[in-house]
């Protein structure tokens, strides 16, 4: 395997945790679909046993991902190198809260993916017991006052789903260790990505992704993954991901994982249209606001300069007017696709208080400013001149 610990982004996405495979030399990992492996005896094997349990072509995935978020953790000590993949970023995200007990308090942040709120406030307050204060963490001082001694985990999105808020992670660290020391952090990096934002690099102990958006990139796989800090935590996540089972299949990994090669050229491309189009859009008349952390107007605009190494290719916007206003709009698109899910190549749109975040209550969402004149864009990397001629038409049919 090649060492990537000098290695920029761009080569770790190719070359990061990967080898040739051993026996044939192939450059990529073959898809292994075995279900169970031949021992040589009772307990004598080749470090596989069962397919839930170890799979080289999910490995191959897991330490790829370990590799883009510099975990310090190392094959030796864990064989995917501290990173997991799961079914889905719901899978992951239920498998984290398994690291805490029945009635631990927990703190999340109040501006969440609906899915991630929905799992918290509707099912493992009821089946788990667990405690959960939503806060405004992108505010040190809103954290600082919602931190206890008792709090066993922080939930943290940045930037969030869909507001954009930008929060500071080591200022989080910080003042969650003074309140407790063995509290678990844990950051939903799907919409930086490993690229833009590593915030184990930041004092947190683990880093997710919902690995069907920016890492597969391609509209065609749902997964999730999980990367630790220390081999400790490792092995605790590694015995949770067989005792509960919702672990990715071989076919999704290596699709994922061929997804991966090209996340850098990709990211660059989201990027540089989603900056356009949040320029285009801060202008248009049409549009009365613009959530980009790109944009220097953006309150968390400094900080994102310091935390990222770019703003992404999400744009939340508010149209000029009321939800039939947003239908028409949304109706005139062509290129951009009215569909669930995001960061992927095509671009697409959505309108979060019906789709993502429906099951978040109508109160909360008024309280968090998701109207029904909030648009979402997953800004894709077609060309950003016929990007940006797909929203000029599709506002012009406003008026």
């Amino acid at each position: 395997m090649t060492d990537a610990d000098d290695m920029r982004s761009g080569t770790r996405v190719i070359h990061g945790g990967q080898r040739p495979e051993p026996v044939t030399g192939a450059i990529l990992p073959p898809i292994f679909t075995a279900a169970t492996y031949v021992q040589e005896a009772p307990g004598q094997h080749k470090g596989f046993e069962y397919t839930r349990s170890h799979n080289p072509t999910r490995y191959a995935l897991e330490r790829k991902v370990a590799a883009l978020e510099r975990t310090s953790v190392t094959e030796a000590e864990d064989p995917s190198g501290g990173g997991f993949a799961f079914a889905s970023g719901m899978a992951a995200t239920g498998t984290v809260l398994e690291l805490i007990d029945r009635g631990d308090r927990m703190v999340a942040m109040d501006d969440l993916y609906g899915g991630t709120r929905r799992l918290f406030s509707q099912v493992r307050q009821r089946s788990q017991g667990l405690d959960v204060h939503f806060a405004d963490l992108s505010v040190n001082e809103r954290f600082a006052e919602v931190m206890t001694a008792d709090t066993r985990l922080v939930w943290v999105e940045t930037p969030t789903n869909p507001m954009m808020k930008i929060a500071d992670l080591a200022a989080i660290a910080e003042i969650a260790r003074a309140g407790n020391p063995d509290v678990l952090l844990v950051c939903d990096n799907t919409f930086a990505t490993p690229l833009h934002q590593r915030p184990l690099e930041h004092g947190f102990d683990i880093t997710l992704h919902s690995s069907t958006k920016y890492l597969n990139g391609h509209s065609d796989v749902v997964g999730g993954v999980v990367v630790v800090k220390n081999a400790a935590l490792a092995e605790r996540v590694r015995f949770l991901q067989n005792a509960i089972g919702s672990v990715m299949g071989p076919f999704d990994a290596y699709m994922t994982l061929r997804g991966i090669k090209t996340l850098d050229v990709r990211m660059e491309r989201h990027n540089r249209n989603a900056e356009r189009i949040s320029h285009f859009l801060e202008s248009h008349e049409a549009v009365e606001r613009v959530l980009y952390p790109g944009l220097t107007d953006h309150p968390g605009h400094q900080l994102a300069r310091r935390q990222m190494d770019g703003f992404g290719g999400m744009v939340t916007f508010f149209i000029r007017g009321d939800l039939e206003s947003t239908n028409r709009f949304l109706g005139a698109l062509r290129l951009f696709q009215l569909a669930e899910s995001l960061g992927a190549v095509e671009s697409l749109v959505n309108h979060p208080a019906i789709m993502t975040h429906a099951s978040v209550p109508a109160a909360t969402r008024a309280e968090l400013g998701i109207s029904d004149s909030m648009v979402r864009l997953s800004v894709g990397i077609e060309d950003g001149d016929d990007l940006i001629e797909d929203l000029d038409r599709a506002l012009a049919a406003l008026k």
